[in-house]
C-alpha cells in the first residue's frame, strides 16, 4: 500500500511579452521572495498556508515599469495570463486563461 504524495499548493502563470520590440526578463515576487522568470507558462509555488501576494514587475536597468499585483489562492485551477505593456512604463495586466 502506498501514500499519498501531498504536493505544495501552485497557480499556473504565462508571462507573454509583445511581440515587437524587445523587453527585459519579468521578475515574479511571491511573498516577498523576488525570482527571475522567462517569457512563457510555468507554475509558480505557493509557499505557507493560505493566499499568496504576487508581484509582477520588468527593469530594464534605469526603471521598474509593467508591475501588477494579486493574490493567488491555493487550489484554483485557473491559470493566469500576464501581458507586460507595449511602452517601457504603465502597468501590465493580469487575467485568466481562456481554455
Amino acid at each position: 500500500m502506498t501514500s499519498p504524495i501531498a504536493t505544495p499548493p501552485h497557480f499556473q502563470l504565462t508571462l507573454r511579452k509583445p511581440w515587437l520590440g524587445w523587453f527585459p526578463k519579468p521578475t515574479v515576487v511571491v511573498n516577498g521572495v523576488a525570482q527571475p522568470a522567462q517569457w512563457g507558462t510555468r507554475n509558480w509555488k505557493v509557499p505557507g498556508e493560505g493566499a499568496a501576494t504576487v508581484t509582477i514587475f520588468l527593469f530594464n536597468r534605469m526603471w521598474k515599469f509593467g508591475e501588477v499585483r494579486f493574490e493567488a489562492v491555493p487550489g484554483t485551477t485557473e491559470a493566469l495570463l500576464y501581458s507586460a505593456p507595449w511602452l517601457p512604463f504603465g502597468p501590465g495586466k493580469i487575467r485568466t486563461m481562456v481554455p
